[in-house]
């Protein structure tokens, strides 16, 4: 029997390459495989090391430009998968992202060589920053350069909380959750019982029938945790120093500047190995410095013991976005899928919004100390809201402030 001879165009062909339609661009499907070739994502990692300011957001929209847009090595749609499950676990944002993509487009050894990469250029030009701090930071000149740029700090922090608050804010439970870690935060309860107890609270409220039963698991890592930094001894160590900096990079979710809680919390007013002014200092130098901000752990490290104190330091507190990353990113797709992922995770960011309120207040009252840092804050926080200018501009331009005010004899 002679078979029937279909039409040209009527066969399915399943996995074959998209044509276009007639009047419409034809476009290359963006390949979302390992490439198998490891090396052109962890030279353009490096050089996103090397380049990548602005903090986290603007580190992904780097990212995104060169990996969706100008090389089509992966599509929209699968770049705000990696994203979506980064914001899921602990750590910093962009860092791990970068894991992510090194993962995605170059296997294993695109995971570790890429993540290095985008950490190394920041983490080798804070420990220069440190060495030059410690020799020369406490002469006049260096100290009214950052008496200028601490305000702006401060702004940039306050800027980012607003902005961050204006999307975490969308329910009334999202808004409570923001209002008791302020308040709780003001009293001095611990900010791992902050960060953890507003999610578990956030989440009841959102899903109080399924998520009831829950949360016992969730609250095992805070307690975990904070049985980790009491067993922290006073008096320092490059272990216990380096026990701290593990901690906070396994726990901590939000933006780099959330940061800033964990480090006052344990450096500052448990222990007393750091001082107000040092770790705004720190803060100041991450913020010059283009890739995370976590590296400003570098540059503790480096205050607290020199160059081994920089190299724990740096290692402790990056080495769980590497496992974190290493262990979800299988579950991806599935990941994306599930709804019981989401109102835990919103209320988590109103926790890490309401701790970054808190932390800016209390820094505030360490920088903020006469009239011209009072107008320099808020001419920097102007800026911030009002226009695009890069915080390293604002940075530099603090810097400049703090030294004439020195040559002025102010």
């Amino acid at each position: 029997m002679k078979r029937a001879r279909l039409p040209i165009g009527s066969i399915v062909v399943h996995n074959a390459p998209r044509f276009s339609q007639p009047g419409r661009r034809t476009i290359a499907t963006p390949r979302n495989r390992p490439s198998g070739r490891p090396l052109p994502i962890i030279l353009l990692l490096l050089r996103l090391g090397l380049t990548a300011f602005g903090g986290p957001a603007a580190h992904v929209a780097m990212m995104r430009h060169e990996f969706v847009t100008r090389r089509r090595w992966m599509s929209d749609r699968r770049f705000l998968d990696l994203l979506g499950v980064t914001n899921l676990i602990p750590g910093p944002n962009s860092t791990e992202m970068a894991i992510q993509l090194g993962k995605e487009r170059g296997g294993w050894t695109g995971l570790v060589g890429g993540g290095l990469a985008f950490i190394a250029p920041a983490a080798v030009m804070v420990t220069l920053l440190a060495w030059a701090y410690v020799a020369f930071g406490q002469t006049p000149a260096v100290a009214w350069v950052l008496y200028g740029v601490k305000p702006v700090v401060i702004a940039i922090v306050a800027q980012a909380v607003w902005g961050l608050g204006r999307t975490a804010v969308r329910r009334w439970e999202t808004a409570a959750v923001v209002a008791g870690v302020i308040g709780l935060g003001l009293l001095g309860v611990n900010e791992l019982a902050l960060l953890f107890g507003g999610a578990a609270v956030g989440a009841v409220l959102q899903r109080p029938r399924w998520l009831t039963g829950r949360l016992s698991g969730l609250m095992l890592a805070p307690a975990a945790s904070l049985q980790l930094a009491a067993a922290v001894p006073a008096s320092f160590s490059l272990a216990g120093m380096g026990l701290l900096f593990l901690k906070i990079g396994a726990v901590l979710y939000g933006s780099g500047y959330v940061l800033l809680a964990f480090l006052r919390a344990d450096f500052v007013e448990r222990l007393g190995w750091l001082s107000e002014a040092q770790l705004l200092d720190a803060v100041a130098v991450g913020q010059v410095t283009p890739g995370p901000v976590f590296t400003t752990a570098t540059f503790i490290g480096f205050l607290l013991a020199g160059v081994p104190g920089a190299l724990v330091a740096t290692a402790a507190i990056f080495v769980p976005s590497f496992v974190f990353v290493a262990a979800v990113h299988p579950f991806v797709d599935r990941l994306r899928q599930s709804e019981r992922t989401r109102p835990l995770l919103d209320a988590v960011n109103a926790a890490a919004v309401g701790l970054m309120a808190v932390v800016s207040l209390q820094l505030g009252q360490a920088a903020l100390v006469d009239a011209p840092t009072v107008v320099l804050g808020l001419a920097a926080l102007a800026a911030l809201v009002f226009t695009k200018v890069n915080s390293l501009w604002l940075i530099l331009a603090g810097a400049a402030v703090g030294a004439a005010v020195q040559a002025l004899g102010a």
